[in-house]
């Protein structure tokens, strides 16, 4: 495996950030947390995200965050790279999963800008160099003022990008400018990824490098298709396939993770289940998730461990 440190050519494409499967009991589900891996690297990602937003991350214990991925690591085996999230708005605790997560093996760690607290953006980027003065391995930043109130400013993280420590950015925050404007402002290596699935096309077109997706959950598949024909001039084709995703990716958006779990529960992965604060999905929006995956197409969706899965359309 090529050092992280002298390379940041595996950042690319679409690298899905995985929920966390529970079972009947509430615990850790980590055969189908097994499955739902595979799946991916068996579809050719080049890295997975494990324990960050769709993790549910602010619902796990210090000890399950490091059981998600030591299983991501054992499970992947070098066959794809294991982002650990390991933001918080506290930065000593944001220094604590950073290094649990290196030594739970992690090759990268994505860290979110603090949230609530509000601060200005010298002690946002005081947060990440105190971060990653913590920790030997790269950091992946990530963007996203809808939920943390302040943004990372484009001028804060070219300063942090002089690091060759930070090799990424998360962009939630859907300014699909961002990528023409930030291209000259940060090192060559440094890589920019779409945080969100319904602009990622364009984020690609206009620079972006690939995206961490909720989508590709589901059809990892067909998001690696959509992103190797942008990559060749195929826009026509890029923008068809991803008009097929438009309508559950809006409700996978929309329902964040609960109907993502939905999603994969019908395709036969994981249980449905979540935690308090996120409640299941009402009965009227199930309907659409399933028809939405009907509407994809069951060969577009075919994955390891779906053996008992039923056709979505079938279940309503």
């Amino acid at each position: 495996m090529t050092p992280l440190a002298n390379s940041t050519a595996w950042l690319a494409g679409y690298i899905p950030d995985l929920p966390t499967p529970f079972d009947e009991t509430g615990a850790i589900d980590l055969a189908a947390f097994a499955r739902l891996c595979e799946r991916q690297i068996q579809a050719g990602v080049p890295a997975i995200v494990a324990g960050e937003t769709t993790g549910e991350a602010s619902t796990l214990t210090v000890d399950e965050h490091d059981a998600l991925v030591r299983a991501a690591v054992q499970i992947a085996r070098g066959r794809a790279r294991i982002i650990a999230g390991a933001g918080s708005n506290s930065t000593s605790h944001a220094i604590e999963m950073t290094r649990r997560a290196e030594l739970a093996g992690a090759d990268a760690v994505l860290s979110v800008v603090p949230y609530y607290n509000k601060p200005m953006q010298a002690g946002i980027g005081l947060h990440f160099r105190a971060i990653a003065d913590s920790t030997a391995l790269p950091i992946i930043l990530h963007d996203i003022p809808a939920r943390t109130i302040r943004e990372l400013s484009d001028d804060t993280l070219a300063k942090l990008a002089q690091s060759r420590q930070f090799i990424g950015l998360r962009d939630g925050t859907g300014d699909l400018a961002r990528p023409m404007r930030l291209r000259s402002m940060v090192p060559p290596g440094f890589r920019l990824l779409s945080g969100d699935d319904a602009t990622a096309l364009a984020f690609f077109a206009n620079g972006g490098d690939g995206c961490v997706s909720v989508t590709s959950n589901i059809a990892p598949e067909l998001c690696q298709v959509i992103f190797s024909s942008c990559r060749q001039g195929r826009l026509q084709s890029a923008r068809y396939l991803q008009s097929r995703l438009a309508r559950l990716t809006a409700l996978l958006a929309a329902e964040s993770p609960a109907a993502l779990k939905y999603a994969l529960c019908l395709l036969g992965l994981m249980r449905p289940d979540t935690r308090l604060p996120i409640v299941e999905l009402a009965h009227a929006v199930k309907a659409e998730v399933a028809g939405a995956l009907a509407a994809i197409g069951e060969e577009e969706l075919a994955g390891e461990g779906g053996e008992d899965r039923q056709p979505a359309a079938a279940i309503w």
